[in-house]
């Protein structure tokens, strides 16, 4: 039986949750900042354009340890000098570092916009490409691991999200 009154011992409920229309407008805008590495796979796997430029933001060390095929390399340090000559404003761009522990995607994200780019950021990083199973390049040519089930549905690429 649930009640209609959080109990304050309890931290789920401890703050009420938001009216629904509060509730739509945060997680719509959510959704305008980021996106997930299973969308990116999936307009990238697509054929064709898929309405955006990725761009990993990490250093060179890091490109050459792996990145997502189709990737634009630009790292974040860089963005002010040469963003201009290397992306288009009117295309989307959707950036990525290494993985949730790290910001470098959100600071990259920030050094776009502030120069005029419509930007997303690839939540999970490079961390979560691969350990969601999908093809990645290194220096050496392309990987691929196998999907981490905490992660990724082991007998299919959609999770069903």
């Amino acid at each position: 039986m649930t009640t209609a009154t959080p109990s304050p011992a309890h931290r789920v409920l401890g703050t009420p949750p938001a009216a629904p229309e509060r509730a739509a407008a945060y997680f719509a805008a959510r959704l305008a900042f980021h996106t997930d590495v299973s969308d990116v796979a999936a307009a990238l796997a697509g054929g064709g354009d898929p309405g955006f430029v990725l761009v990993d933001s990490r250093s060179t060390e890091s490109w050459d340890q792996g990145h997502v095929p189709g990737a634009v390399h630009l790292p974040t340090a860089l963005i002010p000098a040469t963003a201009a000559a290397l992306l288009d404003r009117s295309v989307p761009v959707v950036t990525y570092c290494w993985g949730p522990g790290c910001d470098g995607g959100a600071r990259a994200a920030l050094a776009l916009a502030e120069q005029g780019f419509q930007v997303k950021e690839m939540i999970g990083g490079f961390e979560y490409w691969v350990r969601e199973g999908f093809a990645y390049e290194t220096h050496q040519g392309p990987e691929r691991r196998e999907a981490d089930p905490l992660t990724a549905p082991r007998a299919t690429d959609d999770c069903g999200c």
